[in-house]
């Protein structure tokens, strides 16, 4: 497989743009030919018809060339624009020269060259063009053998005026396009800097969270241990064995979530997705949140959709994440709902009474860490960055009743792995 870089694909995608503005030259110096001719007998006719003509095999050759072996350097486009520059010249000087009004095509492709190259190719380009311009002030030859002069003038008020009008559409149309795709473009790697921005945190946080699992491990062990032998040393019917035996529960619960940070690593690393019917998935997730929470008034809306969503460890512990601000801002009241939205995407809704956040746009939820006694900092921030890394969104809607959590997710088509899941 050819890998392109940056360069090359926009290469490839203002091919066409360079196309249509060499036929458009092409059609323009065809379509004034046959006007001159109606009016006055060109010196150079055959001549003059047959460059456009290869001008425009030439462009077709081009444009064959950018699309499907687009150069690696700026230094060939360089050379095709001030080929463009020459050709233009010569059927230039075949026909008038500095007197013929289509001399301001000689603007095209300085304009292109000024929008696709550095500013030294640029430069370059358009002192090509002076120099094309300057020598067809030297150089060039007449219009006709014969003398047409009334005719000559009318001629070339009306070709200044079509040059004008023509050069003016051409420019907003390729010049113009070029130049909003650039901007495109700019925008898109603003996106991503502030995503590697936000990776880069999140590294950050995992490593850590890496470093404090692997750490947690031998007083987990050592523990546990240490309850076992309390158990075993306490009498029979003691109050305290009851304590103990939550105190082992707890213990076990906190190796599972470290269980859980190793397995959601590797899945982290290998990219493994897991594609599930919503109803399922959902259905998951309560049972997490059961044993986290077993005293919390979580209400499970139904129905539940069937419809089939890509999700992992990491998207299991996100949406955990927002039910446990929720249990923490409301612990009276927390609802789940999921439905599936117009726009083929499934929505997890988490309603709540408490008053911790305030209604937020489509992607600025948990966008960076914040401070926060309630835990809605850190754990939100990794919520939305996973949900973002799977395709979802994450907003919020805050009201005098409560805090409402929107979470959007894309539905995939059924898979293979679906299958194995409903079998």
């Amino acid at each position: 497989m050819e890998w392109l870089t940056h360069s090359q694909t926009g290469f490839q995608q203002t091919a066409r743009y360079l196309l249509g503005m060499r036929l458009a030259i092409v059609a323009l110096q065809l379509i004034s030919i046959a006007v001159a001719e109606t009016m006055v007998t060109l010196a150079h006719r055959a001549e003059a018809v047959i460059l456009p003509l290869a001008y425009g095999v030439m462009a077709t050759l081009a444009w064959l060339w950018f699309t499907r072996r687009p150069p690696r350097s700026t230094q060939a486009v360089s050379l095709v624009l001030i080929v463009d520059l020459l050709l233009i010249g010569v059927w230039l000087y075949l026909t008038g020269g500095y007197t013929n009004p289509l001399v301001s095509l000689l603007l095209l492709p300085i304009a292109v060259a000024i929008v696709l190259l550095p500013l030294g190719q640029s430069i370059a380009v358009t002192v090509a063009g002076v120099a094309v311009y300057t020598s067809l002030v030297i150089w060039h030859t007449p219009v006709t053998h014969g003398h047409h002069n009334a005719n000559l003038a009318q001629l070339h008020l009306v070709g200044m005026w079509v040059t004008f009008a023509t050069t003016a559409a051409i420019l907003l149309l390729v010049v113009g396009a070029l130049a909003r795709r650039l901007r495109q473009q700019q925008a898109q790697l603003a996106q991503i800097r502030e995503t590697l921005l936000r990776d880069e945190q999140i590294i950050a946080l995992g490593l850590s969270a890496a470093a404090v699992a692997h750490r947690l491990g031998t007083p987990l062990n050592t523990m546990t241990l240490l309850v076992e032998e309390m158990k075993s040393a306490a009498p029979v019917g003691d109050p305290i064995t009851d304590d103990l035996a939550l105190m082992e529960s707890q213990l076990g619960l906190c190796t599972t979530h470290l269980q859980q940070l190793s397995s959601a690593a590797v899945q982290a690393k290998t990219a493994q997705l897991e594609t599930l019917p919503a109803r399922d998935w959902v259905a998951r997730l309560r049972e997490s949140a059961t044993l986290l929470w077993p005293g919390a008034a979580i209400e499970w809306r139904q129905p539940v959709p069937d419809c089939p969503v890509a999700v992992d460890a990491t998207l299991d512990q996100a949406v955990l994440n927002v039910l446990d601000n929720a249990v923490t801002a409301s612990p009276s009241w927390v609802a789940v709902a999921a439905s599936e939205g117009a726009d083929g995407r499934l929505e997890l809704v988490v309603e709540d009474h408490g008053d911790g956040l305030e209604s937020t746009p489509e992607g600025t939820l948990g966008d960076k860490v914040v401070s926060s006694e309630n835990g809605l900092g850190v754990g939100l921030f990794l919520s939305n960055a996973t949900i973002q890394r799977l395709g979802g969104t994450l907003k919020a809607r805050g009201s005098a009743d409560g805090t409402t959590i929107i979470i959007e997710l894309p539905i995939t088509a059924a898979t293979n792995g679906l299958a194995g899941e409903q079998a």
